[in-house]
């Protein structure tokens, strides 16, 4: 049998299995959940610890619905400036979502980053949310990669890359065995033999939207520089059943509602050479 063909074999049956196991850790064993009603739902993150009340009360909190009569052309914010390269990586099962960690040890800049006003970001990792955290007017796609960057000041720049059901996604693809060894297991991690290049995620999309947000997560922090890629990629129905198996049971659907925007300024790039078309 072909090895790509085995591999979406194993991968249904692990997810099937996964499927039907008890429960290996429920919500209340996390810190925060994502089930509407429930005390650590995402509408009570902001009174579940002192340092998170900015959940509650930020004006400028992430995720949001990029509507169309929000959005300003903005040419002035220029080609998307990044350089990412092959690094040493493990993917962590961090409950509530899968990530994988770029392990540079004394090098921040092991897998490359992005340069925005100037400032050069570090690539430090990427991880999942099922369905998609930002909308686009009005629409949830079923998946959102967001690739976290670093400034040396610890500041936050996050490029958030959305997907519907199509064809398999090849970056998510080199990754499946790995997930399956941590799926369900809190804290689990496991190296990724020859490392990840964030390149095959991020391909060269040319047009997206920017705004000033928030971690979508506690402790909420503002701040983050989000980048939304316009262009939508594909992931399989398998490889999407996988990463919602994989999780911790209760953060199967592991996007945060939409906050308000609040007047916010949402520029959206498009090179003039397409404008002018």
């Amino acid at each position: 049998m072909h090895r790509a063909r085995l591999l979406v074999v194993v991968v249904t049956a692990v997810v099937t299995l996964l499927l039907l196991a008890p429960a290996a850790g429920a919500e209340e064993d996390d810190q925060f959940g994502y089930i509407p009603g429930t005390p650590r739902g995402p509408e009570n993150w902001g009174s579940l610890k002192p340092e998170w009340a900015t959940c509650s009360s930020g004006e400028m909190q992430s995720p949001i619905n990029l509507g169309l009569l929000d959005l300003t052309l903005a040419p002035g914010l220029g080609d998307l400036n990044y350089t990412y390269r092959n690094a040493n990586a493990t993917v962590v099962n961090r409950g509530h979502d899968i990530m994988v960690r770029f392990d540079g040890g004394d090098d921040a800049a092991a897998a490359g980053g992005l340069v925005i006003n100037g400032t050069a970001y570090r690539l430090r990792q990427v991880h999942w949310h099922a369905p998609s955290e930002h909308a686009v007017d009005g629409r949830r796609y079923d998946m959102e990669l967001h690739m976290v960057h670093l400034n040396t000041q610890n500041q936050t720049a996050v490029v958030g890359i959305l997907y519907a059901i199509g064809a398999q996604d090849e970056f998510l693809h080199k990754l499946e065995p790995y997930i399956i060894e941590v799926a369900d297991q809190k804290d689990k991690e496991k190296i990724v033999n020859g490392g990840v290049d964030p390149n095959v995620a991020k391909e060269h999309d040319i047009v997206y939207y920017r705004y000033m947000g928030s971690l979508t997560t506690p402790p909420c922090t503002e701040g983050v520089i989000w980048t939304i890629v316009r262009k939508v990629h594909t992931v399989s129905l398998s490889q999407l059943a996988l990463l919602k198996a994989a999780v911790v049971n209760g953060n199967e659907k592991n996007a945060r509602p939409l906050q308000d925007v609040n007047n916010r300024n949402i520029g959206l790039f498009i090179p003039l050479p397409l404008i002018n078309v």
